[in-house]
């Protein structure tokens, strides 16, 4: 499982780092490069709900195993394309795969481990956000030695990864497909979606604001610092302190949250979130290893409890899955903008300043929202 979860970034993650030759390659503008980060996110958000309805309807390691085939296929011929159709027709194959099989995840976790899914669900958070920091230090320094064409040998070598987790995805069909003598509980049935309940809407709303940011930054800081005059090597290794920063915030924030009202924390991993983002806008090369750790810490600590949100407002296995699903949807729908917004921005203005405060505004948004983020009364911590 830890093999497939550090699958399911380095189709996005490794995009950052060589987004300004990809755009130099195919003419692009920084709106339209935005799409190659902008695609998969919203890919997360719209197949969040079909995804379980497949799972349901073909059997979860069914769709898990076809889903990351599609990964794998989608990665490797990205590599080769030589227009700008293909180019987003083989990124919106890699989206539909991470979203596919991330959006089974929790029920994978919840069928091989019901007694340890906090524990298990911080491993898979932690294993995406390793496989993000990997691949995005990674990824410009390998692209160096593929001169003008390094970009596909840069985004081209996570193929490896994803060839990887096909089979351990195949050894998960092969496991779940053997005859078990203990009897299986009676799934659930569904449950509405929370569409009418407006701490679900607030929930979903943090969730977005949280990973708004977290993609925008995962896919221009890079380009960013290139543009304040870093090597393409020193913009990786800003972005991967990013990443490396985020991932440390998922586990931190997550064993110091552990009241049933979250609130406080909430609000601390906003006000990091505010932190970061106003050094980024104010003087960003005064010292961007430390304005974009704080940052992901904040949002590494906000992603790992905004997770948690559903679990604390929902008492049933049935009200959970849609909560669950309800939430993903919303917040990735939403989020898949940011890198789109920063892009756009920056075509408009002709500078990375406007887009900057921007995050800022949205880091000032999580913070007003975490008031609001009071806990169901009907379960305990």
């Amino acid at each position: 499982m830890i093999i497939v979860a550090t699958a399911l970034r380095p189709g996005i993650a490794s995009i950052g780092p060589v987004l300004p030759a990809i755009s130099r390659a195919f003419s692009l503008s920084h709106a339209m490069a935005s799409l190659l980060a902008t695609v998969p996110i919203l890919l997360m958000g719209l197949l969040a709900m079909p995804s379980a309805w497949l799972a349901t309807r073909f059997g979860r390691s069914e769709v898990l195993l076809v889903s990351l085939v599609l990964l794998f296929a989608s990665m490797a011929a990205r590599t080769f394309v030589s227009n700008v159709s293909m180019l987003l027709l083989t990124t919106a194959g890699v989206g539909a795969g991470i979203a596919i099989a991330g959006t089974l995840f929790a029920g994978l976790i919840k069928s091989h481990f019901p007694t340890r899914i906090a524990t298990m669900m911080s491993i898979y958070a932690m294993s995406l956000s390793l496989s993000s920091s990997i691949s995005a230090a990674a990824t410009g320094p390998i692209a160096t030695l593929g001169g003008m064409n390094g970009w596909r040998l840069g985004t081209g070598i996570w193929t490896v990864v994803a060839f990887i987790a096909v089979f351990a995805s195949f050894a998960v069909f092969v496991r779940e497909r053997r005859p078990v003598e203990v009897p299986i509980a009676k799934a659930p049935g569904a449950a509405p979606l929370p569409l009418t309940n407006r701490t679900a809407w607030l929930i979903a709303l943090f969730f977005a604001c949280d990973n708004f940011l977290f993609f925008a930054l995962l896919s221009w800081i890079s380009p960013i610092y290139l543009e304040q005059g870093l090597s393409t090597v020193s913009a990786s290794v800003v972005l991967a302190t990013y990443t490396v920063a985020f991932t440390v915030g998922i586990p931190v924030f997550g064993s110091l949250s552990r009241a049933h009202d979250r609130r406080r924390w909430l609000a601390v991993c906003a006000v990091f979130a505010g932190a970061g983002t106003l050094g980024m806008a104010v003087a960003p090369l005064l010292m961007p290893h430390v304005w974009v750790a704080v940052a992901a810490l904040g949002l590494g600590g906000g992603f790992t409890l905004g997770m948690t949100l559903p679990l604390d407002n929902a008492h049933r296995p049935g009200d959970v899955n849609s909560w669950n699903a309800f939430v993903l949807t919303v917040g990735y729908l939403v989020a898949a903008a940011g890198p789109l917004a920063v892009g756009f921005l920056r075509d408009l203005t002709g500078s990375f300043s406007v887009p900057a405060w921007l995050a800022f505004a949205v880091a000032l948004a999580m913070l007003v929202l975490t008031p609001f983020l009071t806990p169901g009364q009907h379960r305990t911590a």
